[in-house]
């Protein structure tokens, strides 16, 4: 997975993090659990704030 994955990247979060609120994570935090993320592969200077918010919106709506 690349950061432009939103929705792969929001899937796989709400299967690891099952019982986490994505409305509370910070970003700094939702970026070393991707990044931490097995099938991920890319690199921290590729992401920035509107990704990280796509991800979480994503993650927030696979969470409902």
């Amino acid at each position: 997975m690349k950061w432009t994955d939103t929705l792969d990247i929001a899937i796989a979060l709400y299967e690891k993090h099952p019982d986490v609120d994505p409305q509370l994570v910070r970003f700094t935090e939702l970026m070393k659990w991707v990044m931490a993320l097995e099938d991920f592969d890319d690199s921290e200077e590729r992401c920035g704030e509107k990704i990280l918010e796509a991800i979480q919106l994503a993650w927030i709506d696979e969470a409902r």
